[in-house]
Formats: C-alpha cells, structure tokens, sequence
C-alpha cells in the first residue's frame, strides 16, 4: 500500500485546524487571537521577534504586530538584553504565562478528545513515528 507524503502532511493540516478552530472561543476568552498564542507560546524558546518569525514560519512584520498586541495586553514585555544592549528581548509577564498555559491545555483537552478514538498502542506508535519524523537526519536527534 504507497502511503501520499502530501496527503499525510494535508491530514496533519486538517486535525491541526480542526483543533484550532475549537478552541477559538477559549482563546477569544484569554484575549488571545490564534497567530498570538502561536507567538505567545514561542516566546520562551525564541526570546527575538526574528527568531519567533523563523520558527513559526511567518513575516517579521507579522510578529512584530503580534509581539506589539501582546505587549499591549500585558501579556509580554520587551527588556534590554544584557548579552548585547543594543537588542531587546522578549520575556512573558505572569499574566502571559497564565494566558499561554490555559491556552495550552484548552489545546491539550480537545486534542486528547481526538486521540480518545485512538488505541493506545497506536498513540505510543504515533509517537515513536513523529519523534522519527523529527530527528535530524545526520544524527538521528530531534531538532529544536
């Protein structure tokens, strides 16, 4: 059986989707908009807008008006970064992480609600797969 690569990644698109879009309306109620949380949700591993734009896929002058509105509601606030004074860095506020864990476990609840339809030796292979999915080719860890 020949398994269409593009149509997997489609797949993973639609579930992706369809969780988002259920969770909008809890999002909506953090005051969050679904590209925020993504930026929100970055911050921690990637402190510059430059590298949230690189990791999340997205235009600099998108996240720059993201990183704007989470500022704005006190989600994020931009410090000198003291490695270089001439850059600032991004840090979540206690209100920001608040925000982004409710946000990650409305996301983790009705994720769940999907793999309940899922055996549980085929999660632990769905796992084991996505880890294999993410490794760096040359030396078979998982990239960052």
């Amino acid at each position: 059986m020949s398994v269409d690569g593009a149509q997997l990644w489609t797949l993973n698109q639609r579930l992706l989707g369809v969780v988002m879009d259920a969770c909008t309306g809890e999002l909506a109620e953090l005051g969050l908009e679904t590209k925020e949380f993504f930026v929100l949700a970055e911050v921690e591993a990637s402190p510059y807008p430059a590298e949230i734009a690189t990791a999340l896929l997205l235009p600099k002058a998108s996240v720059t008006v993201y990183v704007r509105n989470l500022v704005a509601k006190g989600f994020v606030r931009r410090e000198i970064d003291e490695a270089d004074l001439r850059r600032h860095r991004l840090v979540l506020t206690a209100e920001g992480t608040q925000a982004r864990d409710r946000a990650l476990a409305a996301l983790a609840a009705e994720y769940d609600r999907r793999l309940a339809r899922v055996t549980p030796q085929d999660r632990v292979e769905l796992q084991r797969i996505l880890t294999a999915m993410l490794a760096s080719p040359a030396s078979g860890r998982l990239r960052e």
